[in-house]
């Protein structure tokens, strides 16, 4: 059959979802947020969604752009994903090289792409001159599994913990705080440069993007951090990031968020947990083991220098 690798279009968020859940079980895609990732990120990320299609089926994507929340406009991102029946077809090269020109053609000077921790996803990757990063980990914790969750830590003096939808009419403080906070995460891209407006594109106003489960802690009347947490709107909820202000760490408000949050999730009925951290963030690790998560897979960080492109 002829492989065709066109952009998104109405109609392909569903088997897209379904693709990336079977290639990654342990994330949270929903063809809504799937379709608004394509029509309502920033404009400044030029985002775009290729698809592999073979006899009208798509069998394989790559979601592309440029980082959004840095200053360094030339960092730029290719995630990949092809269908395991259609692998070792040139699917997956044919979908990077779209990419890596889209990227090329928006001023991009790196790229970055996770890959599983697979031979042939190693293997491909260096067949394509992209040299190996950092490493994730993803974690899950069974909401119903036998036994319980910790007990919330007690909270110091002067701090309560709030859902993030406490600041639904203004939520420039949970802005201003989430940039403070990540700008410290490990990782290859500093997270320094984000407006308000792009902000509530990527996080706020992200079909998934639940404020009820998303806790603030607040300490004397000011916003100390804040956890993400995004749903499937059925059974899944997911960890998209902890980050606590510079002068208020050190005092378990990381791990009294997370537990809140997760005895709010099981009350409400859901059912599986994820997370994922960098392997170097050992502080959030070690969280997450306390709360009971456990490693369920690792992901790579791949790195292009586009500028030697040929």
């Amino acid at each position: 059959m002829t492989l065709i690798v066109r952009d998104y279009r109405d109609g392909d968020s569903v088997p897209l979802s379904e693709l990336l859940y079977a290639t990654a079980p342990y994330l949270v895609v929903t063809p809504d947020g799937l379709h608004a990732q394509v029509t309502r990120s920033p404009a400044r990320q030029h985002f775009r969604l290729l698809v592999a299609e073979e006899g009208g089926t798509p069998v394989g994507c790559v979601r592309t752009g440029l980082f959004a929340d840095t200053s360094d406009t030339g960092l730029s991102f290719a995630n990949l994903t092809v269908a395991p029946g259609a692998r070792h077809r040139g699917v997956g090269g044919a979908l990077l090289a779209a990419a890596e020109e889209h990227l090329t053609g928006k001023g991009a000077h790196t790229v970055y792409a996770w890959a599983a921790d697979d031979p042939g996803a190693h293997a491909f990757a260096a067949r394509h001159a992209y040299r190996r990063g950092r490493s994730a980990s993803f974690q899950r914790l069974g909401l119903t599994d036998a036994g319980s969750l910790p007990a919330v830590p007690e909270l110091p003096a002067g701090v309560e913990l709030l859902p993030a939808s406490h600041w639904a009419d203004d939520p420039s403080p949970l802005h201003a705080a989430d940039q403070e906070a990540f700008q410290d995460e490990p990782g290859d891209v500093n997270s320094d440069a984000i407006s308000l407006a792009d902000w509530k594109a990527v996080t706020w106003d992200r079909p998934g993007f639940d404020p009820e489960l998303s806790i603030v802690p607040v300490v004397d009347g000011e916003v100390a951090g804040m956890l993400i947490v995004e749903t499937d709107g059925r059974t899944r909820y997911w960890s998209g990031g902890t980050g606590i202000r510079r002068a208020h760490r050190g005092r378990g408000l990381a791990k009294a968020a997370k537990a809140h949050s997760l005895h709010l999730a099981r009350t409400r009925g859901l059912r599986e947990a994820y997370t994922s951290n960098d392997d170097g963030n050992e502080p959030m690790l070690a969280v997450n083991r306390w709360l009971g998560y456990r490693p369920c897979a690792t992901e790579w960080r791949y790195i292009r220098d586009l500028t030697d492109r040929t």
